[in-house]
C-alpha cells in the first residue's frame, strides 16, 4: 500500500474576511491566494484551508452531522510551545487542552463555530499499540514542559513550513454507519474506540478520521449548503483509490474522486504519483 494523507479541508463561510483573519492571527496559517468568493491559506507552500463564502447558507446547527474540528499538525512539540507563548500573549480563546499519550493537543473554535485542533505528536516510537489499535486517552496538559521545550527557537513567526492537516474529526449520526464507511468503504484501520466516538488511520497512524455522536447523535444526512464543512481532501496513491473504486461510487472531478459520506458530507479523493 502506499501513502495515505490529509489534504486541504473547505469550509462554507458567511464573513470570509473575519474568518480568514482569525486563521491568519489564531493558527497562524497565512493567505495564500484569494479570488472574490474564495480565499486560500497554509503554511509554507502548502494549502491546508480554503474558505467559500456564501452570505446566503443556512447556518448550521451544531447538533447536526459535518465537522468536529479541523487538525493542524505542527512539525514538533517546540512549535507547540512557540504557539502557546504567542496565543498567551494574543489572549486567544481556548476551550479546551489535553494529553492524547500519542499526542499533545489544544482546543478552538473559529468564529463561526468551526471546530479547531492545534497539535504535536509524540514520536511513534513512544505510542502504545495492540494490533491496528493506538492507545490514547485524554489526560492533563503539561503546559510548562512543552513551552520549555521552545526555549532558544525564538518567537512564533506563524504556522511553520511542514505543518499539515493531521486529522479530521467529523460528526456523525451513528457509529456502525460510519464504521461502515470510513473501514468499509475509505479501506481505514479502526484505531481506536470511545464511547460514541471511532478513530481511523491507514500506515499505521494514530487516526487521519474520526467520527463521533457527541453533540448528533441520530443527525440525518446534511441539507446544503450549509455554513461548516464543504468538503475534506484525502491525498492517496492510485493501488488505494482503485480499491476505494469498487466498493463504491465515485463521482469524478477534475484531478479527483468525490464520494459522500452517509451524513453527505464530500470527501475528495487525490490520486497522488
Amino acid at each position: 500500500m502506499g501513502h495515505l494523507s490529509m489534504g486541504r479541508v473547505a469550509l462554507v463561510v458567511h464573513d470570509i474576511d473575519k474568518v480568514g483573519a482569525w486563521y491568519e492571527q489564531a493558527v497562524g496559517l497565512h493567505l495564500v491566494q484569494r479570488d472574490g468568493e474564495t480565499a486560500r491559506y497554509g503554511a509554507g507552500d502548502t494549502v491546508l484551508l480554503e474558505l467559500r463564502r456564501d452570505p446566503g447558507a443556512r447556518a448550521r446547527s451544531r447538533r447536526e452531522a459535518g465537522l468536529f474540528h479541523t487538525a493542524f499538525l505542527l512539525p514538533d512539540r517546540a512549535a507547540l510551545g512557540q504557539w502557546i507563548m504567542d496565543a498567551s500573549a494574543r489572549r486567544t480563546r481556548v476551550d479546551g487542552m489535553a494529553d492524547h499519550l500519542v499526542s499533545e493537543a489544544i482546543y478552538l473554535t473559529d468564529p463561526e463555530g468551526n471546530g479547531v485542533e492545534i497539535y504535536a505528536d509524540r514520536p511513534r516510537s513512544a505510542w502504545t499499540r495492540k494490533g491496528a489499535e493506538v492507545q490514547m486517552a485524554t489526560d492533563p496538559l503539561d503546559i510548562p514542559a512543552i513551552v520549555a521545550s521552545a526555549e532558544g527557537r525564538g518567537a512564533w513567526q506563524g504556522a511553520p513550513a511542514g505543518t499539515v492537516i493531521g486529522h479530521v474529526h467529523l460528526q456523525a449520526g451513528a457509529i456502525p454507519e460510519a464504521d461502515a464507511f470510513y473501514t468499509g468503504v475509505l479501506g481505514l484501520d479502526l484505531t481506536a474506540r470511545y464511547p460514541g466516538a471511532s478513530f481511523y488511520a491507514a500506515d499505521g497512524y494514530h487516526h487521519h478520521l474520526a467520527a463521533n455522536i457527541w453533540n448528533s447523535r441520530g443527525a440525518g444526512p446534511r441539507s446544503l449548503p450549509s455554513t461548516g464543512l464543504a468538503e475534506v481532501e484525502i491525498r492517496l496513491d492510485a493501488a488505494r483509490a482503485a480499491a476505494i473504486r469498487d466498493r463504491a461510487v465515485l463521482a469524478p472531478a477534475g484531478n479527483r474522486l468525490v464520494v459522500n459520506d452517509p451524513w453527505n458530507t464530500p470527501i475528495s479523493l487525490v490520486v497522488e504519483g
